[in-house]
């Protein structure tokens, strides 16, 4: 049997009786064509059985379909799921995703970047912190962030002020004689600052007992551990027998402080109330549900993918209109009632 031709477009161009230059600007400028052209192209390349090859296109037009994304690390299951959302978006967009972890390793992500830019990324999400916006703004290319800071670029990001404000705001509720948000340290121009800010905020404007613990954790479960059993052997020793209220930074460490609480007493003691921050898988499948500060993160995800494709797009036109100044999305975070702050009255979801 012999081997299966390849559809050319010379072949769609006898088909349809179309030139050769038409049925590039199918594949490359459909616009320019009218809409019954375009119809006819279609059903040729239906009943031509036509297999795009796309290499030959990147090298004909230098699109790649290509966007690079950069992670700060997977152990946190904020970066993990929100990586698993962007992927997910392939279905809707049609672009694919080259992926590097950095680590926060500065020179290490500029590589990777030069990586990326040699493989002709057409947009770059960048959810790390360390090389900063006016940098990126620089590379020529669509630049969207989500979580770091994000003067000189387009971004997505969680209402954080307000996420802090809904979590301490529960603690209070509950009438904890000691309120506590642990936390990495984090700078104020990057949006978690916000969990911070409206932790204290509330706290000063209800003259609520409070205290903070900015401590930096490290990037693997032995040195969260770690940092996070030394501040219970202080609060054990500091407000033993009071209510403590604790809001984390993310459901990552709250986990993390779960499990040690769980370890000691072999379950969560009725003094301890924790709620975390992100709603990542892991804050539902813990040992116990973690109430937690839900970041949407899918919307949040989309929103960045959308906006990306929409700056890349535009630039493909023959008179692109670019947005002057950085679009900044906010997305609104919901507060989810889980048995970590609601153990008297069994499990309960968000309000």
């Amino acid at each position: 049997m012999g081997t299966k031709k390849n559809v050319t477009f010379s072949d769609i161009a006898e088909y349809t009786h179309f030139s050769k230059t038409t049925i590039s600007r199918y594949f490359n400028n459909p616009d320019s064509l009218t809409l019954e052209n375009q119809q006819i192209i279609a059903d040729a390349l239906e009943k031509l059985n036509y297999k795009e090859n796309k290499v030959a296109r990147i090298l004909a037009n230098g699109k790649t379909e290509f966007i690079g994304v950069i992670v700060p690390d997977l152990y946190h299951h904020y970066y993990s799921e929100m990586l698993n959302q962007i992927l997910a978006s392939y279905e809707k967009f049609g672009y694919k995703f080259l992926v590097f972890i950095g680590n926060e390793h500065e020179e290490t992500e500029r590589c990777y970047i030069q990586e990326l830019m040699a493989y002709k990324i057409e947009g770059l999400i960048i959810m790390s912190h360390t090389i900063p916006s006016r940098e990126l703004a620089s590379l020529q290319i669509p630049v969207v962030t989500i979580e770091r800071e994000d003067e000189f670029v387009s971004s997505v990001n969680t209402d954080n002020y307000m996420g802090g404000y809904q979590a301490t705001s529960l603690l209070a509720w509950h009438k904890c004689n000691i309120l506590i948000h642990i936390n990495s340290p984090t700078a104020k121009s990057v949006p978690s600052y916000g969990r911070l800010q409206g932790f204290l905020d509330l706290c000063e404007e209800r003259q609520l007992n409070h205290k903070t613990y900015v401590r930096e954790m490290g990037h693997s479960f032995e040195s969260t551990y770690d940092v996070l059993f030394s501040i219970v052997e202080e609060l054990e020793q500091e407000y033993q027998g009071m209510k403590k209220g604790i809001f984390i930074s993310n459901d990552t460490h709250a986990n993390v402080l779960l499990n040690i609480l769980f370890r000691k007493y072999g379950f969560l003691p009725d003094d301890y109330l924790i709620i975390g921050f992100d709603n990542s898988p892991i804050s539902r499948e813990a040992v116990m549900p973690i109430s937690t500060i839900g970041q949407q993160i899918n919307i949040i995800a989309g929103e960045a993918v959308s906006l990306l494709v929409d700056q890349m797009t535009e630039r493909k036109k023959r008179r692109p209109h670019l947005p002057e100044k950085p679009v900044h999305k906010i997305i609104t975070p919901i507060l989810l009632r889980r048995e970590t702050t609601e153990k008297e009255s069994g499990y309960a979801e968000a309000f």
